[in-house]
């Protein structure tokens, strides 16, 4: 999905500066991920009535309407080319389709070690992540809420799991010539990952992520969820 040109004055400095991020994360994310971690201690002792409600509290609206300013229909989000900010740059690669890497995802692998490359933080935003296993195995321990459904539409998911979701994402696009390796291939929310498209960083005034250092801190993930008995 390439993102469309935004109609913007080549004077507006501040606006076309290189970023981290596509969007700087709210607070209210990492209350949700607090929260939630909180959900899975109370899960694991027993306390489902204490973990229901705290995953039916993560469930926020803001935190959805977050997620669509980057990954959701234009026509509803009329302030997204506030933030995905694109322009043309010349001589950027568009290989032909039978020169692209055949490998398109990183197998298993290859993701446990770009996990333990860049640790449990969207390299872009810093927003702790969660692979889908755990909603999925949190929506199979409470079938009544809404958690993980079969469809990527973010209406019809857990808002704080949507945009926490893992991605494997490729800095250098698949379709651009990006190879399916450790060198290329990192962590990402949801947001971040589907806001960006295909483009490349260039066009989106993105530092590279790989010019610093992952965020490391003590968040698990929730992978405790899925080792329980």
């Amino acid at each position: 999905m390439k993102v469309a040109p935004m109609q913007q004055e080549e004077a507006d400095g501040s606006f076309w500066a290189p970023r981290a991020c596509l969007r700087n994360p709210m607070s209210e994310t990492f209350e949700a991920a607090m929260l939630l971690d909180r959900a899975v201690a109370h899960h694991l002792v027993g306390n489902r009535d204490e973990a229901a409600r705290l995953i039916l509290q993560t469930d926020r609206e803001d935190i959805r309407a977050f997620t669509e300013t980057l990954w959701g229909p234009k026509t509803a989000n009329p302030d997204q080319p506030t933030y995905i900010r694109w322009r043309s740059v010349p001589d950027l690669p568009e290989p032909a389709e039978e020169d692209l890497d055949r490998k398109r995802m990183p197998n298993r692998s290859d993701k446990n070690a770009i996990v333990v490359r860049w640790g449990r933080h969207c390299v872009y935003c810093g927003v702790p992540l969660i692979r889908s296993a755990v909603p999925k195995a949190l929506q199979a321990a409470y079938p009544s809420l809404r958690i993980w459904g079969p469809s990527n539409r973010n209406a019809e998911q857990h808002a704080a799991f949507q945009l926490m979701w893992m991605q494997f994402d490729h800095v250098v696009p698949h379709s651009r010539g990006g190879r399916t390796d450790i060198e290329n291939v990192v962590v990402t929310c949801a947001p971040c990952n589907y806001g960006q498209g295909d483009c490349m960083l260039e066009e989106l005034g993105l530092i590279d992520p790989r010019s610093r250092p992952g965020v490391r801190t003590s968040w698990d993930g929730l992978e405790r969820m899925l080792i329980d008995g």
